[in-house]
């Protein structure tokens, strides 16, 4: 009979212990993203700060592994992409911790960071196997603005140009969009192409959508990496514009037109584009992942407007559009993707007072099922809620009339002044035109708290509801 040595039963044991952890320990890939300025950088920086803090006042009662106490810690880990940017946590952080506290820079581009969260096994299989389990979190940041982009694969380049063409002469991008429009219908599309004219109108292009984005507040734009380029800035395959006079081409002189025309051009640069950009995006990485939060902005739009608020609806749509997971949608086929759970959160709750707060869920509700009933959601949970990554106001009450007014005080972004005041009502469904012709609705940007340490936890609203939803329940 063979005599096994201390040493090698000690060797055994261990690997069959790490075989167990490989076998039990679990694995999530969260995706997150949103519209510009919606809060993703610090959506990100809030979900680690909490979790790695947790027990140094993170207020997470409704996280079930921390109001059960099976919650024992969580650490970064390196990421497995090694070719992806690493998410900048620290930077992120380190910004609250100023004098005077600021936000953290916006990520223009994908990043990933990895956290092991270690907890107690309860009502799974895990319990029976061991004291104590691992969930692998990675979470990925990905512009919203990508998403966008989608509907593009399923378009021709005509098709593509003649949507935003009309998206073009609407209010409000038709004045600004007037002057580009003549200049593209002077050129000849059938001329050989002068390259350096393309690249001057492309940035005209390119400008235009972010006076759209950064000024008017808008949030269809299209192309999503026109304005985020990330490492293709500057790069051929960014530089074409929509073609506004194809009612003076001949079909058959468009179908026939060489690379080296003006419209030719225009057209494979389209092509490139959806095939070694948009294409390879879902590809490389949105196939990978398990769960998505979708961050969306709508008091801002409210704030801007009419025709602010309607685009975002638009963009919503669009996304939504992308999130079609039926057998027979454009993205099933070409990516098969395995997301079983999908939230839409509306930022920045703690700039409404919060019996405000079912409103926004409301409205948020109205933008995003009055598409879902025509896409197949069978395979997937949605939900929606209202929260804050970062808290940045107080509440209290006043007197308006002689009645109570619930009202918030917090230090403006813009002067650092500090101000109480009663933003508005947000409205429960979509506005009608009556909203906006008496809208009284003063949405104020605010600045954060100052954090005087980094194991502190950040202030927040409902980040606990969040991580539950989101992977509360592979840590059974």
């Amino acid at each position: 009979m063979a005599i096994i040595k201390k040493d090698q039963l000690q060797k055994f044991k261990r690997k069959a212990n790490d075989l167990l952890n490989r076998t039990f320990d679990q694995h999530i890939t969260l995706a997150v993203t949103g519209l510009s300025r919606s809060g993703k950088t610090a959506f990100i920086t809030s979900l680690v700060n909490q979790l790695i803090n947790e027990g140094n006042n993170s207020h997470l009662s409704f996280f079930n592994p921390v109001h059960q106490g099976r919650f024992i810690a969580a650490k970064r880990v390196p990421q497995k992409n090694l070719h992806i940017p690493r998410f900048e946590y620290d930077a992120s952080l380190a910004a609250f911790c100023n004098e005077p506290p600021t936000w953290p820079e916006a990520t223009n581009g994908i990043s990933e960071l990895r956290l092991a969260i270690r907890y107690t096994p309860k009502g799974s299989l895990l319990k029976y196997a061991k004291d104590t389990a691992t969930l692998y979190l990675d979470i990925t940041d990905y512009p919203g603005e990508w998403l966008l982009d989608l509907p593009m694969l399923n378009q021709t380049y005509e098709e593509w140009s003649e949507s935003t063409y009309a998206l073009m002469k609407e209010s409000p991008r038709a004045e600004l969009s007037q002057s580009l429009i003549e200049k593209i219908n002077q050129l000849d599309p059938l001329e050989p192409v002068d390259e350096q004219l393309l690249a001057d109108i492309s940035k005209e292009y390119t400008d235009l959508l972010h006076v759209f984005r950064h000024e008017l507040g808008l949030s269809v734009i299209q192309p999503g990496r026109f304005i985020l380029p990330g490492e293709l800035a500057d790069a051929p395959i960014l530089q074409f514009f929509p073609y506004t006079a194809f009612e003076n081409i001949e079909l058959n002189a468009y179908q026939n037109a060489q690379d080296d025309t003006l419209i030719g051009m225009l057209r494979a640069r389209f092509i490139e584009y959806k095939e070694r950009v948009v294409r390879k995006f879902y590809k490389e990485h949105f196939i990978n992942f398990d769960r998505q939060i979708v961050l969306a902005d709508c008091l801002t739009p409210l704030n801007k407007g009419e025709s602010s608020f309607n685009d975002l609806q638009h963009a919503i749509t669009l996304i939504l559009e992308s999130f079609n997971y039926g057998q027979s949608s454009l993205f099933s086929r070409l990516f098969s993707p395995k997301i079983d759970k999908l939230l839409f959160a509306a930022t920045k709750a703690d700039h409404v007072t919060p019996e405000q707060h079912p409103k926004l869920v409301s409205l948020l509700n109205q933008l995003v099922y009055q598409t879902k009933h025509q896409l197949n959601y069978d395979t997937i949970e949605m939900k929606t809620l209202a929260i804050a990554s970062v808290k940045t106001t107080k509440v209290g009450n006043s007197l308006h009339n002689g009645q109570p007014l619930p009202v918030l005080q917090g230090r403006r972004a813009d002067n650092d002044e500090l101000i109480t005041l009663f933003p508005g009502a947000v409205p429960e469904k979509l506005p009608k035109s009556s909203f906006w012709d008496n809208q009284q609705f003063n949405y104020i940007a605010f600045k954060p708290h100052q954090v005087c340490d980094v194991h502190e936890c950040l202030p927040h609203i409902r980040m606990d509801q969040t991580m539950q939803f989101l992977f509360g329940d592979k840590m059974k």
